[in-house]
């Protein structure tokens, strides 16, 4: 007999359905075809196993199971389920088999039946919904995270028991149902941190506070203790909150990668990644035989947070310049090419050389000559050029740590910065893929970023006071433009330009030289 089920693959961060075809007749022997990977193939040993336990029998005559389409190669363990159906329906211990059309079906078997977790559970209900399936069965850790796709039933099934009593004896499944809206708007401005802890640096809150406003990338460069990693994690707090579709986005990531937690609907705010020196350039970008989403695409509309920059390895860091021009990272294989979005706020930190306290005031560096330049010099000039903001992070001062002044809050920053974003939303309205000010091409720049000439005479004495080079000047224009959308101002200043020369330190003569200005 014949039955067909589906299911469905994750491709990207995309899904694509399967038809599950499985033919029982006289013969022997069990296969997989339609290019299936090993841990496909191995799904008949499993599915044999949990049919058995489950109080049914496994066909002793040949079992054919086809995934189709198939030139798509699959991989995974999530097909178990939608095959021990079909397998089921065609050896007629499966009522009412002609309803698995109206469902696709996914889960992985344990060898005693019960369903386990899968990845990619939103975007295969996405899919599921676009080609206009009447319902999604899933395993019920992935029930709620399914069920934001709201114009399709979502099931979640913990045994394949509970499967065939709902398709053969119509024994309800309760399906999964969840307003999406009031958990995004009740959960999004929910922070464990607040810009009102970090004590003193006034001059590197404001430059976090312009680099949020405009989506510049950041680096922060001081002795240890100086609060750089402190400031990095509370960026998050003062970035604009996550859209809706921004949300649906994020979340689709972290489903294919399998980093959604269990019963977890919506990722409802900025995601803060912060991986360790010691990771590969594979697991930055993605990749793998079946390329999974790496740490750039993990903090896709949120922050990515490299700490000790010079520590990372020169490989992994020379990976980031493509994607931080083109917002996304496509990685080639042989059979199959995937595209993952990687649009993302870089904030990095380092210290000034090895032992952290060249050039201090109040410790002596134990750095030997030469040992402080070849530190620096780990981070390449391209790399640096896609910063648009380096700041000095001096020592906190002891009555800065002591004085019982309340600072400010994030949610007053994060005012400012929203009044911002809403001023370049409008300048960019209708330009395909540029929303902040730090997207701006070469032309808009010329556009939006002119300057009063009758100041041109200090531009350019500032410019060559601070030996500043031609690459850097596009940078500062930028960043002058996000200083006057926070102040308000359709036109930049002067004092806008020569604010944002300040946060330029390490395109001066040599970071060595730039880095004795810092004040302690």
């Amino acid at each position: 007999m014949f039955v067909k089920a589906f299911g469905s693959s994750v491709q990207g961060v995309d899904a694509i359905t399967i038809s599950i075809e499985v033919n029982v007749s006289m013969g022997q022997g069990y296969a997989v075809v339609g290019l299936p990977d090993s841990a496909v193939r191995e799904s008949l040993h499993r599915t044999e196993s949990a049919i058995k336990n489950m109080g049914f029998h496994m066909p002793r005559t040949k079992v054919i199971v086809n995934l189709a389409p198939a030139d798509i190669r699959k991989s995974g363990s999530a097909l178990d389920l939608p095959i021990a159906l079909g397998i089921l329906g065609a050896s007629e211990q499966l009522d009412h088999a002609e309803k698995l059309k109206d469902f696709v079906v996914m889960g992985e078997l344990g060898l005693d039946g019960t369903v386990n977790g899968i990845k990619g559970a939103l975007p295969i209900a996405i899919q599921a919904s676009k080609e206009g399936f009447r319902g999604l069965i899933v395993p019920k850790v992935n029930a709620k995270e399914a069920s934001m796709v709201n114009d399709i039933e979502v099931y979640g099934v913990n045994s394949l028991k509970e499967l065939v009593e709902f398709f053969s004896f119509e024994q309800l499944l309760q399906r999964e149902q969840m307003d999406i809206r009031d958990q995004f708007f009740n959960d999004r401005f929910l922070f464990n941190t607040n810009f009102n802890e970090v004590k003193g640096q006034a001059t590197a809150k404001r430059a976090m506070e312009i680099a949020a406003a405009g989506g510049h990338n950041i680096i922060l460069v001081g002795p240890p203790g100086a609060g750089k990693t402190m400031l990095a994690k509370r960026l998050p707090t003062i970035l604009p909150p996550l859209s809706l579709a921004e949300a649906l986005e994020t979340t689709k990531i972290y489903s294919v990668a399998g980093k959604l937690q269990h019963n977890t609907a919506l990722i409802s705010q900025r995601p803060f990644r912060s991986p360790h020196h010691t990771l590969s350039h594979i697991a930055m970008v993605g990749g793998g035989s079946n390329p999974q989403p790496g740490e750039i695409s993990l903090a896709h509309h949120g922050v990515l947070f490299l700490d000790e920059l010079p520590e990372f390895n020169r490989s992994v860091l020379e990976v980031l310049r493509q994607p931080l021009e083109e917002r996304t990272i496509s990685i080639a294989r042989t059979r199959v090419s995937q595209e993952f979005p990687a649009s993302f706020m870089l904030v990095a930190s380092m210290n000034p050389c090895p032992c952290g306290y060249y050039n201090h005031g109040q410790k002596e560096c134990t750095c030997e000559s030469g040992q402080v330049n070849r530190y620096l010099n780990k981070v390449s000039g391209p790399l640096l050029d896609r910063i648009d903001l380096h700041i000095t992070v001096g020592s906190i001062e002891f009555n800065d740590m002591t004085k019982d002044t309340l600072e400010e809050d994030s949610s007053i920053i994060r005012e400012r910065v929203i009044n911002a974003r809403a001023i370049q939303a409008e300048r960019y309205k209708g330009k395909s893929g540029i929303y902040t000010n730090a997207q701006m091409t070469t032309q808009q720049l010329r556009k939006y970023c002119k300057i009063d000439r009758t100041k041109s005479v200090e531009l350019e004495d500032t410019m060559k006071k601070n030996h500043l080079s031609a690459r850097a000047y596009d940078r500062i224009l930028k960043v002058s433009r996000t200083i006057a959308d926070l102040a308000g101002s359709e036109q930049i200043s002067f004092d806008h330009f020569a604010e944002a020369v300040r946060y330029r330190c390490l395109d001066k003569e040599g970071w060595g030289t730039s880095l004795k200005k810092i004040n302690h």
